[in-house]
C-alpha cells in the first residue's frame, strides 16, 4: 500500500491495523542529540489514547509506547526511529457482521473497490488508531519545535452546535505579558476537560448535547482550533510546498476531517479587500501586521505573526441507530452498528491535528535551511 510516508526531510510511515498485533512509525530524518524518552511520546498518546471518558469508546487500552531504535542513552543517534504500540484489548468479534455489508460514512466500499480485499475488523488501516503512529512522531517533532521557540495551542472550538465565545485572537490578546492569563494555564484547563475545550461554560453546554445525542443513539462532529506561535518568517517554499498547502494536505490526511482553513479562511469571501488586507506597520523596530485575517501565512510563506488555522471534524459514523446499505450481494439492507465507538472523535482528534501541523513544520525547517547561501556558509564555514 503506497501513501503510508510523510514528509520530505523529517519523515514518518506509519504501520499497522487496529486489530493486528500493533500500530507503529519510523521516524527518518531527526537530528542526532535530541534527548529523546519513551515518557516523551507517552505525554501525546495519553491525549488521544480511548476510555478517558463517557465521550470516548470504551476500549481500554494503555497505548504505551516502545522505542526499539533510533536512541541511545537517551538521545537520538541521528538513524531512524522505530515505535511501536501493541493492542490490547481488541474485540475483533465485535466485527463479525460486518465482512457482509458497507458501513455508511466508513471506507469499506472504497476499501473493497481499491484492492478486492479488506480488513473488516475496526476498519484496517482507515481506524483511527492508525493515528498513533502520527501522533508519536508528532511529538517528536513537536519537542524539536519547543526547543526553537515554537509552540501549540490546540482545542475544541465547537462541539455540534455549541462554540466557544473567545476568538483565537482574544487568547493570543490575553496571553500578552501584563495579562494575567497565559496559553500555558489555557492548556492546563483544556487538557483538565473532557472535551478539550478551553470555556469551562461551553463544555458543559457540549456534555449536554452529546448526552442528547447517545440517548438517540447518535453522534456529532466538530471543529479543532490550532494556533502557533514563535514561527520565523519566510517558513514555506513557493508554489507546490506551501506552507499552508502542506499543512491543509497534513490536517486532510486524517481521516474524519473534512474542512480545513487558514485565518479567516471562507469568511474571507464576504469580505472586501480593504477589510481582508492585514496592514504592515513597525513596532519597536519590528515588522508586523495590524491583523492576522491571513492566519500568519502569506504567499505560502510564514510571515512572523501567528499561524491560526481550523480543522472540521466529521460525526462518528459508526452509531447505533438504523441506517440503510447495502451487503456485497448488492442487496439493500437495514443495520444498526454496535460495539465501542466514540460519540464524538473530536477531543481525541485534537492532538492528532496538532501532531500533524507539528511534523509539517519541522519538515520545512529543514528544507529552509536550503534557502540562503548564509545559512549554508554559517553552518560549514568555520570562522
Amino acid at each position: 500500500m503506497a501513501g503510508s510516508t510523510f514528509g520530505k526531510h523529517f519523515t514518518i510511515t506509519t504501520w499497522g491495523e487496529s486489530h493486528g498485533k500493533g500500530i507503529g512509525v519510523v521516524v527518518d530524518g531527526c537530528p542526532a542529540g535530541v534527548p529523546l524518552c519513551e515518557s516523551d511520546i507517552q505525554t501525546y498518546l495519553n491525549r488521544r489514547k480511548p476510555g478517558q471518558s463517557r465521550y470516548s469508546t470504551p476500549r481500554k487500552e494503555d497505548d504505551k509506547a516502545e522505542i526499539l531504535s533510533g536512541v541511545f542513552e537517551g538521545l537520538t543517534t541521528g538513524t531512524p526511529i522505530s515505535l511501536v504500540v501493541f493492542n490490547e484489548n481488541q474485540r475483533s468479534r465485535d466485527y463479525g457482521d460486518i465482512a457482509t455489508y458497507y458501513r455508511p460514512g466508513h471506507a469499506d466500499y472504497t476499501f473493497d473497490q481499491k484492492y478486492g480485499f479488506r480488513d473488516y475488523r475496526g476498519g484496517g488501516r482507515s481506524s483511527g488508531r492508525e493515528t498513533i503512529g502520527r501522533v508519536a512522531g508528532g511529538a517528536i517533532a513537536a519537542k524539536i519545535l519547543k526547543q526553537l521557540g515554537i509552540s501549540f495551542f490546540t482545542y475544541t472550538r465547537s462541539i455540534g452546535p455549541i462554540t466557544i465565545p473567545q476568538t483565537a485572537e482574544e487568547f493570543l490578546a490575553a496571553s500578552n505579558p501584563s495579562s494575567s492569563i497565559c496559553l500555558e494555564k489555557l492548556q492546563e484547563t483544556i487538557l483538565s476537560n473532557p472535551l478539550y475545550m478551553p470555556d469551562s461554560e461551553s463544555s458543559s453546554k457540549a456534555q449536554a448535547f452529546l448526552e442528547e445525542c447517545m440517548k438517540r443513539t447518535d453522534s456529532a462532529g466538530g471543529i479543532i482550533e490550532g494556533i502557533i506561535t514563535g514561527v520565523p518568517t519566510g517558513l514555506g517554499e513557493p508554489v507546490f510546498d506551501k506552507l499552508d498547502a502542506n499543512l491543509a494536505k497534513a490536517i486532510f490526511s486524517i481521516g474524519a476531517v473534512k474542512g480545513f482553513e487558514i485565518g479567516d479562511g471562507f469568511q474571507s469571501a464576504f469580505a472586501l479587500g480593504s477589510e481582508n488586507n492585514d496592514n504592515f506597520t513597525i513596532t519597536n523596530g519590528t515588522v508586523s501586521t495590524a491583523t492576522n485575517h491571513a492566519g500568519g501565512i502569506l504567499g505560502g510563506i510564514s510571515s512572523g505573526a501567528p499561524i491560526i488555522f481550523r480543522a472540521a471534524v466529521k460525526p462518528t459514523p459508526s452509531i447505533a441507530s438504523v441506517q440503510q446499505t447495502i451487503n456485497k450481494n448488492g442487496e439493500n439492507i437495514s443495520i444498526s452498528i454496535h460495539g465501542r465507538h466514540d460519540p464524538i472523535i473530536v477531543p481525541r482528534a485534537v492532538v492528532v491535528v496538532e501532531s500533524m501541523a507539528a511534523l509539517t513544520l519541522f519538515d520545512l525547517l529543514l528544507e529552509n535551511m536550503g534557502a540562503r547561501i548564509e545559512s549554508l556558509e554559517q553552518f560549514y564555514i568555520k570562522n
